[in-house]
């Protein structure tokens, strides 16, 4: 098991992003990811979700529209206990240069400082939380 601060940085390498900053939240279940737009369509009778990663205060922000076939809705209790319907999709997170699958509820993160929470679902039997430390993933990542 890996020691993992309160945050640290990740790379989604599904999503050719790097370098994203993470908080870990023992007290959330589910991992979630800002979206500064999501939008669920249908084309020749099938469904897709369109969503944008990030936003504009970000310097990893593309602007560009990601399209997934391969997504759920799923309640989840959002950081005032409220539940509500979210989009969740499947990826691949790189961390302590490991990759792992992950789930992401998408939401609208950005009066949060951290653009990604990870959950108890991901942290679970793979790290162990030391708050009083950060960034140890990405202090061992070797420059590129």
């Amino acid at each position: 098991m890996h020691i993992i601060g309160r945050a640290d940085k990740v790379d989604l390498p599904e999503f050719n992003l790097t370098n994203i900053e993470v908080k870990t939240d023992t007290g959330a279940f589910t991992s979630s990811i800002h979206c500064s737009y999501v939008n669920e369509s249908e084309s020749d009778g099938e469904k897709y979700l369109e969503f944008k990663l990030l936003d504009s205060a970000y310097l990893q922000f593309t602007d560009s529209v990601i399209k997934t076939k391969t997504y759920e809705k799923k309640i989840v209790k959002n950081s005032f206990g409220m539940s509500e319907e979210r989009f969740v999709i499947k990826t691949k997170v790189v961390i302590f240069s490991c990759e792992y699958p992950i789930e992401f509820s998408l939401s609208q993160r950005e009066e949060m400082k951290y653009p990604i929470l990870l959950g108890r679902k991901f942290l679970n039997k793979k790290f162990m939380v030391n708050p009083s430390v950060q960034n140890v993933s990405f202090k061992l990542k070797s420059p590129k």
